[in-house]
């Protein structure tokens, strides 16, 4: 009897490691296809559902903004705030600041340097916006544009407290006093050569090691055809506004970002954009 009972006890036993082997195996394979599943929902995300994403040129990025303007009504202040602030949030997302207070110590310095046009205007506002994020932003203005839209959107800046510094910095100052640097110079409309007053902080932005942000398209690069040099400078994030231009086909960063959660459906339709859906209420969409 004794040696029958060991025997129940142990068949108990094997059957009880044999349910919980199968439960932990279940577990796995629930949890394996829980990942799948994930991935294959970013992917989604990233591709438009299976339909693949428009790259402008140089003429069509240049009609979506007149339509826009034109047609949809949108004014220019209108589009800049949604950009930079989109701009802002791709910014915080690819280089996290660590403080998040009232005290400087321990904020992300960064160096926005904003052009003459709709892309300096871009950086002054995502400037606004870092700041309220807990960022600390320099700004770089090398020649501000005598407009009140563009006047008003630096006051701000001032008003909020955000240095504006007249010299550009050297390598080594740069390196010393930020920890990136937002590229808000040249947009789509760019056209070489670059002008006297922006040879120093291309040169800059050329040379440094600080990571770089740059709004639309990194600055000196031709829209279409991306660098034009092996110098010219290689951003760490690229944020595309509205759509990505073709010279996005060739960044090479870690982080490229899509913003301005603005454009009608029709509009979309229009160019055929295929833009990715934006995961919930966010301002921006990662690419790649």
């Amino acid at each position: 009897m004794g040696s029958n009972k060991f025997i129940r006890l142990f068949c108990s036993f094997r059957r009880l490691l044999l349910q919980q082997q199968q439960q932990s195996q279940r577990q796995q394979l629930q949890l394996r296809a829980k990942v799948l599943n994930d991935r294959s929902t970013q992917r989604n995300f990233s591709i438009g559902n299976n339909k693949m994403l428009k790259y402008l040129n140089q003429a069509e990025a240049i009609k979506v903004d007149q339509i826009l303007f034109n047609e949809y009504k949108f004014s220019v202040d209108q589009l800049m705030e949604l950009a930079g602030l989109s701009c802002a949030h791709a910014v915080a997302k690819s280089f996290p600041s660590p403080c998040q207070g009232d005290d400087k110590a321990g904020k992300l310095r960064i160096l926005v340097c904003c052009g003459p046009g709709n892309n300096g205007g871009d950086g002054l506002v995502c400037a606004r916006h870092l700041a309220l994020m807990g960022y600390e932003p320099t700004i770089y203005y090398p020649k501000p544009t005598a407009k009140p839209l563009y006047e008003n959107l630096h006051h701000q800046c001032n008003l909020m407290e955000i240095s504006t510094i007249s010299q550009c910095p050297t390598v080594e100052e740069a390196a010393q006093s930020y920890d990136l640097i937002v590229d808000a110079l040249f947009g789509f409309s760019f056209k070489p050569p670059v002008r006297s007053d922006f040879l120093p902080v291309m040169e800059l932005m050329q040379q440094t090691k600080i990571p770089i942000a740059s709004v639309d398209i990194p600055s000196g690069w031709d829209v279409e055809k991306g660098k034009l040099n092996d110098c010219d400078l290689e951003p760490k994030l690229l944020i595309s506004l509205t759509a990505p231009k073709l010279c996005a086909k060739h960044f090479k960063g870690q982080y490229h970002y899509l913003g301005g959660r603005f454009v009608p459906p029709a509009l979309q339709r229009q160019f055929e954009l295929n833009l990715p859906n934006y995961p919930g209420t966010e301002l921006c969409v990662k690419l790649s």
